[in-house]
């Protein structure tokens, strides 16, 4: 924690990468293994269904209501659920230093704790934003209207489901999911694209916060490395996996919020 904060008290900018362990502080389900998965929605234990069959495009259009069912369900889980303490440290870190944030994480929680959506990058897309199942050419529009009840006993949905506001076909959420070949990436990739010229702009004096991201899907991982490459500024905080390939930063084997308040009360404590 120590050696974190003296990295952090003498970082220029800050890049902060985040995985599906940032989002277990603030009680959003743990998906690591089926069990994990089966434990947060026992209806799919019962039908022995895996995550990565319920997260695939082809159930929109082979049977709407079981993927409306769960992706409506996360839906409202993740608008009910409140970001945790960690997420206001690293807003205050961002008031001293141009912050960027790169998340696989599809919640939305860091614009629900205050960050500028304009400053982060969702590489695998958002939740709160949906798109035509047979990109009709509409594009992408928020969610925030979108209401999909679900009957928690067969997690299927019930009602009407989301349509298209261009040509009243299905709609789905403008996430990647497994196999996806429908995506339409178009809003993520302009923030990502924001995010790549932010990281051309801040080359030096980096200072890399790894929350939650592990290795089953290494995407966030390696963005922190490469960011990280040429000065090892690199905080890595991952309660299962806090190895630092060749030693080139600081692992730490704690939770997001509990790891991030230490940091926090010892870069006070040093000023």
């Amino acid at each position: 924690m120590t050696a974190a904060a003296a990295l952090l008290r003498t970082a220029d900018a800050l890049l902060v990468t985040a995985g599906a362990g940032m989002g277990v502080d603030s009680g959003l389900p743990d998906f690591r293994g089926d069990e994990g998965f089966w434990r947060a929605y026992p209806p799919y234990a019962r039908l022995g269904m895996r995550f990565t069959e319920l997260a695939d495009p082809e159930h929109f259009a082979d049977d709407p209501e079981l993927a409306w069912g769960f992706y409506g369900h996360r839906l409202h889980l993740y608008r009910r659920t409140v970001p945790h303490p960690g997420f206001a440290v690293l807003r205050r870190w961002a008031e001293r230093l141009p912050t960027t944030v790169f998340t696989s994480n599809v919640d939305g929680h860091f614009q629900r704790a205050g960050f500028a959506p304009g400053d982060v990058a969702e590489v695998h897309g958002s939740i709160h934003h949906l798109q035509c199942l047979r990109l009709c050419g509409y594009g992408v529009w928020p969610a925030d209207d979108v209401e999909v009840p679900v009957d928690e006993d067969t997690m299927r949905a019930v009602g009407p489901l989301p349509r298209c506001p261009g040509c009243d076909g299905l709609a789905r959420p403008a996430i990647l999911m497994f196999g996806d070949f429908g995506w339409d990436d178009s809003h993520a990739a302009s923030a990502l694209q924001r995010h790549v010229d932010w990281l051309a702009e801040h080359r030096s004096g980096v200072a890399v916060v790894e929350l939650g991201a592990g290795t089953a899907l290494p995407t966030v991982r390696r963005r922190s490395e490469l960011a990280a490459a040429a000065t090892g500024a690199l905080v890595r905080i991952n309660v299962r996996e806090p190895e630092v390939r060749h030693g080139r930063g600081i692992g730490i084997a704690a939770p997001a919020a509990a790891a991030l308040t230490a940091i926090d009360s010892a870069i006070d404590t040093a000023i």
